[in-house]
């Protein structure tokens, strides 16, 4: 996966620590990605759920809000206000690049920011939350023990995460000011909610007062038991298969022109779990399944194994292909089913004459319909006919070139 690393001017002035990663093919459309309160751009979450929508095609931008992580400036000045000004000129910057954003995604506090923040981004048709509080007030019961003395001295040292933050006054006023109901009842965009029922951090109820704020298009998805920063990976990429999801349905994703010589374009595997097997298997903008291998085998069994794929292959080709000739006639087939298994066995047993292992395929076709014997014998001639079949016994030949020097150097 390509990363692009970069600085933006902030609401302030300040340089702010930005990183985009881009799809290995064509940039199919932009998202942008507002951390949790007091996190950062480069916590486990924010970074898989990128990759994982980069893998797809969706060129994600995250950044470290004023005076957080790698960006300049102080954090006890800023506010919930300066939060969405931060993302504006984000989305401003993306703009001038040609990469107008179209999907703001908002975890936490983010959440509460990216919906506040819609009113002012013209490009935006999608929007989804994860773990968002509707009253962004809400944060502040995290350090309600130092209100007081924040209010009265303007600024107050908090611990939170493990990390001494400094409150400023000015924040705390401004989330206390703020109200999502009308942002969200004037979004103009799909409203996306994604919520963890035992959320300890930010209750349920927030997701229901968000969903009921909102106009349609909006969606509900439950976390089940993923924790508030969304730590599991199973539970990340999860959120990310399901924010591909909406993008497909509301982003207008087209896709690329397919290269000269392949008319269904480019099929382009990548690794989603580099300590295992798991992979991204991406056929243009709405086409995405995963590989995987078995547990026996070390992997984690998330998808089809590669052999499942071929066989998947030749029993869909083999189904197409009989329907497509029974329609032709006007024959009464009602349904094809096509089992397929995959095996290595030895040659010789296989009756061939070399030494070593054979792949066989044994493919079991089943037609329902009011079918005379010859109809049903000519559509068993007629599945062995089948393009994938040709392709499997004749062989085919597979030409493997490396990536260019500085495109594998970039990933």
């Amino acid at each position: 996966m390509p990363t692009e690393r970069f600085t933006f001017p902030g609401h302030g002035g300040h340089d702010l620590a930005a990183r985009l990663d881009l799809p290995d093919g064509p940039v199919l459309a932009t998202a942008l990605m507002a951390h949790c309160f007091t996190c950062g751009k480069d916590i486990p979450a924010a970074r898989r759920i990128s990759a994982r929508l980069a893998a797809m095609g969706i060129a994600v931008l995250r950044f470290d809000f004023t005076g957080l992580g790698h960006s300049g400036g102080e954090f006890e000045n800023t506010s919930f206000s300066s939060n969405v000004d931060d993302i504006v000129s984000a989305a401003d910057t993306l703009a001038a690049r040609g990469m107008a954003p179209r999907l703001l995604i908002g975890h936490s506090l983010g959440g509460a920011a990216v919906i506040r923040a819609r009113d002012r981004i013209d490009s935006v048709r999608a929007v989804a939350t994860i773990g968002a509080p509707f009253d962004p007030d809400h944060v502040t019961d995290h350090f309600a023990h130092a209100l007081h003395k924040i209010e009265a001295e303007g600024v107050g040292e908090v611990s939170l995460g493990g990390r001494m933050i400094r409150i400023g006054r000015d924040f705390i006023r401004d989330v206390r000011a703020e109200s999502l109901g009308l942002s969200l009842g004037r979004l103009h965009a799909a409203l996306l909610v994604l919520h963890a029922p035992r959320d300890a951090v930010v209750g349920i109820d927030n997701a229901t007062a968000i969903f009921a704020a909102a106009r349609h298009p909006k969606s509900f998805v439950t976390l089940d038991d993923a924790d508030h920063l969304v730590t599991r990976k199973e539970d990340a990429n999860y959120v990310a298969e399901v924010i591909a999801a909406l993008s497909a349905r509301y982003l207008d994703l087209r896709p690329p022109a397919p290269p000269p010589g392949a008319p269904e374009g480019i099929t382009r595997v990548s690794e989603a779990d580099p300590d295992g097997f798991l992979q991204d298997v991406q056929a243009g903008p709405f086409h995405h399944t995963l590989a995987d291998e078995p547990l026996s085998y070390g992997g984690t069994n998330r998808g089809m194994s590669p052999y499942q794929l071929l066989a998947a292959g030749l029993g869909a080709c083999t189904s197409m292909t009989v329907r497509m000739y029974a329609r032709r006639k006007g024959w009464p087939l009602d349904h094809v089913s096509v089992d397929v298994s995959h095996d290595r066995v030895h040659a010789q047993d296989a009756g061939g004459n070399g030494p070593g292992p054979l792949d066989t395929f044994r493919r079991v076709v089943t037609l329902e319909g009011d079918l005379t014997p010859e109809e049903r014998a000519r559509l068993m001639e007629i599945a062995d006919k089948c393009p994938v079949h040709k392709t499997l016994e004749g062989g085919a030949e597979v030409i493997t070139s490396a990536a260019e020097a500085a495109e594998a150097a970039s990933t």
